[in-house]
């Protein structure tokens, strides 16, 4: 098995290296016994988002007196091996994201039968009372996609593309699901996340035969990047719009090149996530009461972005 599938303290799967021992953070660590616990995201390697949910992780941990196991695969089976591996490592607990709920329902299973508390983030509203999670940190994506397009009506845009980086991700296709609602004249594209490459020549080529595209929205800041180099190189008129944020992107928001993100505020999804479980392990404490915990959406236009901006460069937004 590969090293991507081993658990460590942090793993080189996400956008970043791994932070050293002892960073992230401050204040005074919390007196409680130490645990350990697992996060197990579907971050592809590259992707700057899960940087910012990871530095939320972090900073719990740190203040929770908590060992945090980082780890990460966008593909659904080889996520799942890494909860397996999690499960026989006998962790005081599992945050996980469900963007791919029927292929961890297993290895899940497992960590229910031996006792392990399981929270998820980011993605799995829909599946995680199923799947036996006692919380869920996270947007309501479709609320969220259709925030984004009341957004663009705003506008005077009637015929967006949605360009979806991960065909089957079952909180992308709520995100373009949500824009459709209120636009029905939304297009979806799917380009292969894992490869900018194809990203851009793929947006590309849509923009150049599409002549009734009137604004394109990414789903992904790094994608959205990609994507509004697209624009830039083929001359469209397209309106270039967001779901996430990184502090490239925050600066495009206030140069206006982009005109507004959907923020689902990461670093609270990974704080929360670490600080429940640390909080449930405490006193048996069930944040959210068994329902969802909504962490966004947030709409962040130039009005708002000068000042998301410092936070972005920080690493908190």
């Amino acid at each position: 098995m590969g090293s991507a599938l081993a658990l460590s303290g942090c793993s080189s799967e996400g956008g970043r290296e791994p932070a050293a021992e002892g960073t992230g953070g401050g204040g005074q660590v919390a007196d409680t016994e130490r645990m350990t616990i697992a996060l197990i995201t579907h971050a592809a390697p590259g992707d700057t988002f899960w940087d910012i949910v990871r530095k939320g992780a972090e900073t719990a941990a740190k203040k929770d007196n908590v060992e945090l196991l980082y780890t990460s695969d966008p593909e659904g089976g080889r996520q799942a091996q890494l909860i397996a591996q999690a499960v026989d490592q006998g962790v005081d607990g599992i945050a996980v994201t469900l963007a791919k709920p029927d292929a961890l329902k297993s290895a899940l299973k497992e960590a229910e039968q031996a006792g392990i508390p399981v929270v998820s983030l980011n993605a799995g509203e829909d599946s995680y009372e199923e799947l036996g999670a006692f919380t869920h940190f996270g947007q309501n994506e479709e609320v969220a996609g259709e925030a984004a397009g009341e957004k663009l009506k705003e506008l005077g845009k009637s015929h967006p593309v949605c360009v979806i980086q991960e065909q089957g991700h079952v909180g992308l296709e709520a995100r373009c699901a949500g824009v459709k609602e209120i636009i029905p004249e939304t297009e979806i594209l799917y380009v292969q996340g894992t490869d900018m490459t194809q990203v851009q020549s793929t947006v590309t080529a849509k923009l150049q035969t599409g002549g009734d595209i009137d604004s394109i929205i990414g789903l992904g800041a790094p994608f959205t990047m990609t994507i509004l180099q697209s624009v830039e190189d083929v001359g469209s008129d397209a309106t270039v719009a967001s779901f996430d944020l990184n502090s490239e992107l925050a600066q495009e928001i206030v140069d206006g090149n982009v005109a507004f993100t959907v923020d689902q505020q990461p670093f609270v999804q990974g704080y929360m996530a670490i600080d429940s479980l640390w909080l449930n392990n405490m006193g048996g404490f069930t944040v959210g009461g068994g329902e969802p915990v909504l962490t966004g959406p947030a709409v962040v236009d130039q009005e708002q972005a000068e000042e998301v901006l410092q936070y972005a460069e920080e690493g908190l937004r």
